[in-house]
């Protein structure tokens, strides 16, 4: 084994091959350090690449891959590009907004804007998360009241992911406050509807290219033609969301694991201190072996939750341990990594101050680890 060697069990699918090289050649890192948001001409081009609509089924306008080969994608991506913010926005569309979609859609409109999704001719954001409900999704205080021909909507939704700049938003409010969860339904939500007023990007510390903000909504009519799955169904479009987003979304940050040991893999081997190269010190042989360990456990992790995604198996203990193995393992590669490269490492044009900030994130949306670790109990009857 070398040191950079890779656990694959299977080829990479021919689309995450061909993305390496189209990545690198798109994104130079001189332009993709650490900008305040990406531009619609870079999300035409993520559509184009493949990547907008990977695992959305081929018929709708995607890709048609498994998740599996979806994550494979990802972790491409995440690998050899490092604007980690725009890949985020992009990984959080597909498997926050276009899988639910694909999963749940039953009108015309929502096949229009699947398709524009996959494309990238067209921005959505996932609206779920509240101020006073983050990942507690059965006590939202935004409510949809019934009235002829659909509802209207009224509440304040925040930590929007792309919805700054977003053309749709998948809206999740209260029908039913006495059902608590089972009284959730799914909305989509045009931005240029009346009632709809979305909020400023969010000063984020990392994932900066990615805008978030918050979306207030006021008296917004939205027609029975947008809502998404049967009344009270909003949980389990949430739920399928979060599958994908748990299941392939990290493979973007096993991508940048390996990104980050490569480097300092290199910089080891080429680094000298008291006339040998200082790989050769155990403790930083030891550093470099835990970030190899970690990247290779949350790899297998994510690829055994795919694989049950892939084929109906439940998945949500497995999802949960692979986010947890990921995130945690990834924000613990970064500071070995600065530590590793001394004062090179806190440089922000070396970009690895830059990884530890895109990481630090990670473990706290899509549930943080706290609920992840919660969910694996719960498995074990706990």
């Amino acid at each position: 084994m070398t040191t950079t060697s890779r656990f694959s069990p299977a080829p990479a699918p021919a689309p995450a091959r061909d993305l390496r090289e189209k990545l690198r050649a798109a994104f130079p890192v001189t332009v993709t350090s650490d900008r305040p948001g990406y531009t619609r001409e870079d999300w035409a081009l993520l559509g184009r690449l493949g990547l907008l609509g990977a695992s959305v089924p081929a018929e709708l306008g995607g890709g048609g891959l498994s998740a599996v080969d979806t994550a494979a994608m990802f972790e491409v991506a995440g690998e050899v590009c490092h604007d980690t913010g725009m890949l985020f926005g992009a990984a959080a569309q597909l498997f926050a907004c276009a899988m639910p979609l694909a999963e749940f859609r039953s009108t015309a409109v929502h096949e229009r804007w699947l398709a524009a999704m996959c494309a990238g001719e067209a921005i959505a954001g996932n609206a779920m998360t509240e101020a006073d409900a983050g990942s507690d999704t059965s006590r939202l205080a935004t409510t949809a009241t019934r009235v002829e021909g659909g509802h209207l909507l009224d509440g304040t939704k925040t930590w929007v992911s792309n919805g700054p700049v977003a053309d749709v938003y998948l809206v999740y409010a209260t029908t039913d406050p006495a059902a608590r969860h089972l009284g959730i339904t799914a909305f989509l939500v045009e931005r240029a509807d009346d009632g709809v007023h979305p909020g400023p990007a969010h000063d984020k510390a990392g994932l900066r290219s990615c805008p978030a903000g918050p979306l207030r909504l006021e008296r917004c009519f939205v027609p029975d033609e947008r809502t998404l799955g049967p009344a009270g169904a909003g949980a389990a479009v949430f739920g399928h969301s979060m599958s994908w987003e748990r299941g392939c979304l990290f493979a973007l940050y096993v991508g940048l694991q390996q990104r980050l040991l490569d480097r300092c893999v290199g910089h080891a081997r080429q680094r000298r201190q008291f006339g040998q190269p200082i790989g050769q010190f155990q403790a930083v042989a030891d550093r470099i072996v835990g970030m190899k360990m970690r990247l290779e456990s949350g790899r297998l992790l994510l690829r055994r939750a795919c694989e049950a995604l892939d084929e109906g198996l439940p998945e949500a203990g497995w999802a949960a341990m692979a986010k947890l193995s990921i995130s945690e393992g990834t924000v613990a590669s970064a500071l070995d990594a600065v530590n590793l490269l001394g004062g090179a490492g806190y440089l922000r044009d070396e970009l690895v101050e830059l990884v530890l900030r895109d990481s630090m994130p990670a473990t706290i949306f899509s549930g943080t680890s706290d609920i992840q670790r919660r969910i694996v109990a719960r498995e074990l009857g706990l």
